[in-house]
């Protein structure tokens, strides 16, 4: 059976379920926020007998659900009579941060019921009591940014296990066929010998063994790559450990044909040394009158 994930996120208002689900869904989840307590359990026994079974599911629920929201103990018992796996994650914070969160957002407790903020806290910590001693995870975000927060979900929560990768995707292009917009990153290796200029390379790639040679003698070419490698390297060490799934580089010259296809091509070697999934594409090399390219391609 593939691998199957819960998690039911409840806990405080105001203590940071929004984010969490934010980044959760980040990070490869399926996430469902505001669902009524009632029909968790229905919904997670859909997923899990499901034969296209969706693999990584968050849930947030909360008192917002009034007297749907009673039902959530029935439903967790169900979810284990159902040896439906879950993990129940209850957020937290002080009273004091989250009268103060309250203030910053101008917002109104949903117990509060038009009295102090005060009184909806303590209303709902009344409500929660029970709830909050069946967490697998409980979170204090008294004194957390979002950053430290998204940084305790993917240590406990993260989907790359077992050395499982991210995905990174570079493509080279001409900016003269226009800029791409799907790409997390735009490098510019206009600034790198042009091979266009010389007679032999004009209608030669990128690919060519000649022409690689003759952009890579360069110092500046030797010199570039070693800072692109250690950048990049750093750049998917963060996306990774923030949970992402994929990354996406474009590589431009002026026509895509030389420059930036040579680029693409160092980079996907330098990756996939690494045992990383590389995607490697030449999205404008059609549009150019090639007469010569590297065997095979």
């Amino acid at each position: 059976m593939n691998t199957f994930r819960l998690i039911i996120v409840t806990g405080m208002s105001g203590a940071g379920k929004t984010t969490l689900m934010q980044h959760l869904e980040d990070m490869g989840y399926y996430c469902v926020d505001n669902l009524p307590a009632i029909l968790i359990s229905k919904f997670a026994d859909l997923c899990w007998k499901s034969t296209s079974k969706v693999q990584y599911i968050a849930i947030g629920t909360d008192t917002r659900g009034g007297a749907f929201f009673e039902a959530l103990p029935q439903t967790l018992k169900e979810l284990k009579q159902r040896e439906i796996p879950y993990e129940l994650v209850f957020l937290e914070a002080s009273d004091e941060v989250l009268v103060r969160r309250y203030m910053e957002t101008r917002k109104t407790h949903p117990l509060s019921h038009g009295n102090r903020i005060q009184d909806g806290i303590e209303a709902e910590r009344k409500i929660l009591g029970g709830i909050r001693t069946q967490a697998d995870m409980i979170i204090d975000t008294t004194d957390m940014k979002p950053k430290d927060l998204k940084g305790v979900l993917h240590s406990r929560f993260s989907i790359h296990k077992n050395g499982e990768q991210m995905g990174v995707t570079i493509f080279s292009f001409g900016f003269k066929y226009g800029v791409p917009i799907d790409a997390d990153m735009v490098l510019d290796v206009r600034f790198l010998i042009n091979p266009f200029y010389i007679e032999e390379y004009k209608y030669s790639t990128g690919r060519v063994k000649e022409v690689a040679e003759y952009i890579e003698k360069e110092p500046v070419t030797q010199q570039f790559l070693q800072h692109l490698y250690k950048f990049i390297d750093f750049i998917v060490d963060e996306f990774q450990h923030a949970g992402k799934k994929q990354l996406t580089i474009a590589i431009g010259c002026t026509g895509g044909m030389h420059r930036s296809v040579f680029v693409t091509e160092k980079l996907n070697a330098h990756l996939v040394k690494q045992i990383i999934h590389v995607n490697l594409q030449h999205r404008d090399l059609h549009r150019n009158l090639v007469k010569h390219d590297a065997d095979g391609k």
